[in-house]
């Protein structure tokens, strides 16, 4: 690269649970700029999922982290052009990205469930995952067997 690498920015911890992992799906979730809003509709599903849950022992924010680490992957497949042929080549995935993979499968499979507001569809996805079934975990599963699929072709790591 010509220019040198951007600095993370740091998070604020968001106000309900101070945690900077909150923040990060809010950020994720927003569109338009409208972070209020995003807030709105993560509160809400949090407390539609401290409604809906069943174990007593856990709150609505631990089986959120729960949905969020049931949804990460660990391995991921890029493409790579060796001699004219694409291969899809297995690889591990960074810490951070494995994090932000999930929260934007976890929002998009949320956004395309069947439920009235956009709250009751992220709490549904986040229960579903939790209990690890649900649409974003099956997109982990997937990735997962495509990577298992390609194993052969992992000797053209780059």
């Amino acid at each position: 690269m010509r220019k040198r690498k951007a600095k993370k920015r740091p998070l604020l911890p968001d106000p309900r649970f101070n945690d900077q992992l909150v923040t990060r799906f809010v950020n994720n979730l927003m569109w338009d700029g409208k972070k209020s809003v995003a807030f709105k509709i993560f509160y809400d599903a949090m407390d539609i999922v401290d409604s809906k849950k069943t174990d007593d022992e856990k709150t609505a924010l631990e089986l959120w982290k729960d949905a969020l680490s049931n949804v990460m992957p660990h391995v991921e497949v890029r493409s790579r052009r060796v001699g004219g042929a694409t291969f899809q080549i297995p690889m591990q995935i960074r810490p951070d990205r494995k994090v932000s993979m999930a929260m934007k499968w976890l929002i998009s499979y949320s956004r395309k469930r069947n439920e009235k507001s956009m709250a009751l569809k992220l709490a549904s996805e986040v229960l579903a995952a939790a209990k690890e079934e649900g649409a974003a975990v099956k997109k982990r599963v997937d990735t997962h067997k495509m990577a298992e699929a390609n194993k052969a072709f992992s000797h053209f790591r780059f």
